[in-house]
């Protein structure tokens, strides 16, 4: 999926990606705020550690599965060190 159709997801209870917060008048009034709230969590996540593979694993293998929801063959597996120790 490419950033352009990203950016044309509707909130409002339209696109199917945000289900769990239910859909059209009783739609859940706390879904900007849960959206936003995790992408400030995982900024500082991002920010505040080097995330690196665990060792012996070369590449991370981005082979996808299809079903009922598309995801990855393998987990994704990182390591969180702290930049400073």
């Amino acid at each position: 999926m490419d950033q352009g159709s990203d950016a044309a997801i509707n909130f409002k209870g339209n696109d199917f990606q945000f289900l769990p917060f239910g859909a059209g008048r009783r739609i859940c009034p706390g879904i900007h705020f849960a959206v936003s709230s995790l992408e400030v969590l995982l900024a500082n996540l991002v920010y505040h550690f080097i995330w690196e593979l665990p060792a012996g694993m070369g590449c991370v293998d981005m082979t996808e599965v299809f079903w009922l929801t598309v995801h990855r063959k393998q987990k994704l597996i990182l390591v969180p060190k702290l930049p400073y120790v």
